[in-house]
């Protein structure tokens, strides 16, 4: 699951060099809680962190000592992705962001930009307070 889209993945380095193919963590949501998706993560040295679904859990302790470990979970990590995923809900609540219309990948960055932009505006708008 995470490998096609970890293989496309270039992250630009500061100063000279090819640039990054291999991020330091995945913060994942319970879907992406695979055996498999884990193991890959694991031959790639990625750190990762995914909550573990309640039936996986149970059937891990149903099994007694032969269930394993279970997977680390570091709990502020989880809540980093829990704030960009509200992010980007608030990306698709504009509709040129959630249906994409764009062509070019520029105009849609520029979009995503301005977009950006009117959320932090209307996100930092204090409603007036009463005052007694």
């Amino acid at each position: 699951m995470f490998a096609p889209v970890l293989n496309g993945l270039r992250l630009r380095r500061r100063g000279a060099g090819r640039p990054r193919s291999r991020p330091d963590r995945v913060r994942g949501d319970k879907a992406y809680s695979s055996r498999d998706n884990r193991a890959y993560l694991r031959r790639r040295g990625i750190k990762a962190t995914i909550a573990q679904p309640d039936d996986q859990r149970a059937h891990r302790k149903h099994r007694g000592r032969s269930g394993g470990r279970p997977p680390a979970f570091d709990k502020g990590q989880y809540r980093r992705r829990n704030a960009v995923e509200r992010c980007v809900n608030k990306w698709k609540q504009f509709r040129a962001v959630a249906t994409r219309f764009d062509k070019r990948d520029y105009i849609f960055n520029g979009t995503l930009t301005v977009t950006a932009i009117v959320i932090w505006l209307r996100d930092t708008v204090q409603e007036p307070s009463e005052t007694p």
